[in-house]
């Protein structure tokens, strides 16, 4: 039943999106893009489009991009260049980094909208780093998504030059440290084990049982003054971040890529959210705001877990009130 109705949400909001929002020249509607994915059942999908239409907001979902490059068939599936594992092959993701955006749908895709936020979802494929890896090799964590890390890198390689305003939640902001070349942690549970520490998955929760639901877990996030982060939440110590991932940005040195959210676990300090310090606005959230919105739209139990709807929309608002544009043109 959960499921079902999820589907038929997922199904309205691609047909009516919601209520525009008159930006602050009050010339034109703000519209947010979602960056293409094809599973828009998926609650990483559907929250923020809740959460976008919470605050006041219009969205769309954007179309998959793809590349002269490479070949797809008529549903959009890669038809070559795909591992074993799922993801990009090793050939393939040197071939989009190398040549990001040209020769693809990205500037037509992002045409129409005002900004592009990019949720969560799968592992990015280990060969789209700058230093490319092999897979981590655990088969209980084997979740990608070729098709989604072609359109996701694409797209936002193509805001990122174009200098079109963009956020990423988790996987988002992963994507933005794998554009700007930046160093991930395939597996946050084996990268404690290197390292000799404890680690107790305050970044995700465990399942109680294969088959039930894995829930948020809810943790602190240390804001660094002077960032798009401190202005959005008005706060240097977070509480309630909801967080849902194995995988984190490990390094932002030598690029553009600027720390302004950590949190510390056991001990070792995470990276919890990074701005481009190159760009208008293209920041990045490990944890989910959106999640904190809907759980305290649906009453649900655990809500008093996380952070409140009025914290939890204030990125939201932020962005369709596109302060940082303001910023911009006074600079």
């Amino acid at each position: 039943m959960k499921k079902l109705c999820v589907l038929m949400l997922a199904a309205v909001m691609l047909l009516v999106g919601c209520a525009p929002v008159q930006n602050n020249a009050g010339d034109k509607d703000l519209v947010i893009g979602i960056a293409w994915r094809k599973d828009v059942d998926s609650e990483f999908f559907t929250n923020v489009c809740r959460a976008i239409e919470q605050a006041g907001g219009k969205w769309v979902k954007l179309e998959q991009v793809t590349t002269k490059e490479l070949s797809f068939d008529g549903s959009g599936s890669l038809t070559s260049g795909v591992a074993e594992t799922g993801a990009l092959d090793a050939e393939t993701g040197a071939l989009i980094r190398k040549n990001t955006w040209h020769n693809s749908n990205a500037e037509a895709a992002v045409k129409n909208v005002d900004m592009v936020i990019f949720t969560g979802g799968e592992d990015i494929s280990p060969s789209l780093y700058a230093v490319q890896e092999e897979w981590h090799g655990i088969e209980a964590e084997k979740d990608y998504n070729a098709e989604r890390d072609v359109s996701d890198f694409l797209t936002m390689s193509y805001c990122l030059d174009k200098d079109i305003p963009m956020l990423g939640f988790c996987r988002g902001m992963q994507m933005l440290a794998v554009v700007s070349g930046g160093e991930t942690i395939q597996d946050i549970p084996t990268y404690f084990s290197e390292m000799g520490v404890e680690y107790s998955y305050q970044h995700r929760n465990e399942k109680a049982t294969p088959e039930s639901y894995r829930d948020y877990a809810p943790h602190t996030v240390t804001v660094e003054k002077n960032s798009f982060l401190y202005e959005i939440f008005g706060t240097e110590s977070l509480e309630g971040c909801p967080s849902w991932h194995h995988q984190a940005v490990k390094s932002v040195d030598n690029n553009h890529l600027t720390v302004t959210g950590y949190t510390d676990t056991n001990g070792i300090r995470m990276i919890e959210a990074v701005e481009r310090t190159d760009k208008t606005f293209a920041v990045g959230l490990q944890f989910h705001p959106e999640a904190a919105v809907v759980k305290n739209l649906d009453n649900a139990a655990n809500k008093g877990d996380f952070m409140s709807l009025d914290t939890a929309l204030s990125v939201f608002k932020y962005i369709l009130q596109q302060k940082f544009i303001e910023q911009q043109n006074a600079a």
